[in-house]
């Protein structure tokens, strides 16, 4: 499938002549680190030690039985260290930068989750580190802001264009020309020139490889079908791994739906027929961009699924069939987490409820005899703001007055 970091006719690696001496050094590194016996044992062992793995599964008992139809099973990647499975790609970028003598890292953010997972890293490693996030993001996602100053990062607010994901990848490239010789970019997701894309994968992989086994051991049977949500591709890529093989297993990528179908504010790459095939931030996939190529405007009610393009393994994966892409609205998101948290007692955030939305809509269909696996990809700490306001809590509204009037008569009387 793969072919100098292509997948069919997706992938590769666009970038400026300055950058190629950089991206050479880092696909040298990571060949080296993958054909290394020891590098793997020494992720698994940090993973074991730091990270909580192996993340264990859950079954939703009250849920499988209210809805009916298949036995729905949580891979439950929350419980890692900072809250997601963006942790397991950033600890190995994290080793492979020591590998290579780099003293400072730098990092994307959409929804936080990865900007605190970089900045962990780096308070761990001692590495410098600076995080570059869209302001609007920085706007709704502030809890994860303020835990990554507080771990010494650098929060750099990006105002261009339209302050989101894909605007903080391509400051964050402007960095990375600038500090070639000091600095890794630890990038989120599998997306980006290769090696990024495979290089993320790898580490995530861990999940899917847990899981397969931990099906097994649970239920006898590997699971009918699985779902992850689909930002990037990270997550789902990790989850898909360890079925990829398991050609009896359905996988299931759920996009960001947005306000629906038609709107023009969505984030559907895949699922919708409203991206077609491009170049920009150094790969081929699809994105969502008009016709002359300029990016649109996305919309989602979580800062994770908001990016503009798509893994281009997933895009292959889509064209080969072997992957479905459906899309969840806002409204099914907010409802499907609304649920889970009041029927399992579980946090999934806005990201992960994109797959239990689909998961709950598909299930009842499905034999009891059969079982699928979500992948909960992150808990709803970060999401707090956005949900109150989703549901219109007054409690959660008259609290942020409150706290606001304080805040102020403070600053007044001081």
């Amino acid at each position: 499938m793969k072919n100098q970091g292509y997948y069919s006719q997706f992938g590769g690696a666009y970038i400026p002549e300055i950058l190629a001496s950089t991206f050479d050094e880092l696909e040298t590194a990571y060949i080296e680190a993958r054909d290394d016996p020891a590098f793997w044992q020494e992720y698994l062992d940090l993973m074991s030690t730091y990270s909580c793995r192996a993340t264990p599964i859950t079954r939703l008992d009250n849920l499988s039985e209210q809805l009916g139809g298949a036995s729905i099973y949580v891979k439950r990647e929350d419980l890692n260290h900072t809250g997601a499975h963006k942790v397991n790609n950033v600890m190995g970028q994290g080793l492979l930068t020591k590998r290579m003598g780099k003293t400072r890292v730098i990092a994307e953010t959409g929804a936080g989750q990865h900007g605190v997972a970089t900045a962990t890293m780096a308070a761990k490693f001692g590495f410098d580190c600076t995080i570059y996030m869209g302001a609007h993001d920085v706007a709704r996602q502030r809890p994860n802001v303020f835990w990554m100053e507080q771990m010494g990062a650098t929060v750099v607010a990006v105002t261009e264009g339209s302050q989101t994901l894909k605007d903080a990848i391509n400051e964050a490239f402007r960095d990375w020309v600038t500090n070639m010789d000091d600095t890794h970019y630890a990038l989120g997701t599998a997306c980006g020139p290769h090696p990024f894309p495979e290089m993320v994968s790898w580490f995530q992989s861990i999940i899917g490889t847990e899981a397969r086994q931990q099906m097994l051991d649970r239920t006898g049977v590997l699971p009918h079908r699985v779902y992850a949500c689909v930002g990037g591709g990270s997550n789902a890529m990790g989850l898909f791994s360890g079925f990829m093989d398991d050609k009896e297993v359905e996988l299931v990528g759920v996009e960001a739906g947005g306000r629906g179908r038609g709107s023009g504010e969505h984030a559907a790459r895949l699922a919708y027929d409203d991206a077609t095939i491009g170049v920009a931030q150094g790969y081929k996939t699809y994105f969502l961009q008009d016709r002359d190529g300029q990016m649109q405007d996305t919309h989602s009610v979580s800062a994770g699924l908001d990016y503009v393009g798509v893994s281009p393994i997933l895009s292959h994966l889509h064209e080969t069939k072997r992957v479905r892409f459906e899309a969840a609205t806002d409204d099914d998101v907010v409802a499907a987490m609304q649920r889970t948290v009041r029927c399992e007692g579980l946090i999934p955030a806005l990201e992960s409820s994109h797959a239990f939305a689909q998961a709950y809509l598909e299930a009842p269909q499905m034999s009891p005899e059969e079982n699928i696996l979500i992948n909960m990809s992150g808990r709803a700490d970060k999401d707090i703001f956005t949900v109150a306001d989703a549901i219109a809590d007054p409690k959660w509204r008259d609290f942020i007055i409150q706290k606001a009037a304080a805040y102020q008569m403070e600053n007044l009387n001081g």
